[in-house]
């Protein structure tokens, strides 16, 4: 379901409250744009351990292929700050 921000500041909160009852997410379109996406908290917790589980696995695999390294806290700060 897509509303237009102009829809968001008229109504407000209600409005979410309102639609997510019917749809499973709710797309805020901005100036023609697709900009946000609104969800449940549930649904929200949801997709974010999805998310965290994937990271997880995808360490494991890291770990396992060798990708990774060994050093020192001075160093890893140091590596860092050369980001920086």
């Amino acid at each position: 379901m897509t509303i237009s921000a102009n829809e968001v500041k008229t109504k407000g909160v209600t409005l979410f409250s309102n639609l997510l009852e019917k749809f499973d997410e709710l797309i805020i379109n901005v100036r023609g744009k697709d900009k946000f996406v609104v969800i449940d908290i549930e649904r929200y917790k949801e997709l974010r351990a999805n998310e965290l589980d994937l990271a997880y696995i995808q360490t494991m695999q890291d770990i396992d292929n060798g990708k990774y390294k060994t050093q020192t806290a001075k160093e890893h700060i140091q590596d860092l700050m050369n980001e920086l």
